[in-house]
């Protein structure tokens, strides 16, 4: 996610997308001043660009392409409820 500057913490690990999410998902949910909706809108395409490329890097090995690919299917979930509003 985000660090204390700002910058966008890459993604790696299967637990930094686990957690992450929960993460993203709490920090949509804030009504802190510092999560602006630019911010929040920034987080999700990080992330997003991220579990897709730890998707591709895993492609071969069906153990870990499953577990991104739940990741993914959460995510996926959590896109149409923002899109419902």
């Amino acid at each position: 996610m985000f660090d204390k500057s700002g910058q966008w913490i890459h993604l790696e690990t299967f637990d930094d997308f686990d957690n992450g999410l929960s993460d993203l998902i709490e920090f949509w949910s804030s009504t802190a001043k510092t999560a602006t909706k630019a911010l929040k809108e920034s987080a999700f395409v990080h992330f997003k660009e991220d579990l897709d490329a730890a998707a591709l890097q895993w492609i071969d090995n069906k153990a870990k392409s499953k577990n991104y690919a739940a990741i993914a299917k959460e995510l996926a979930e959590f896109e149409e409820v923002l899109k419902q509003g």
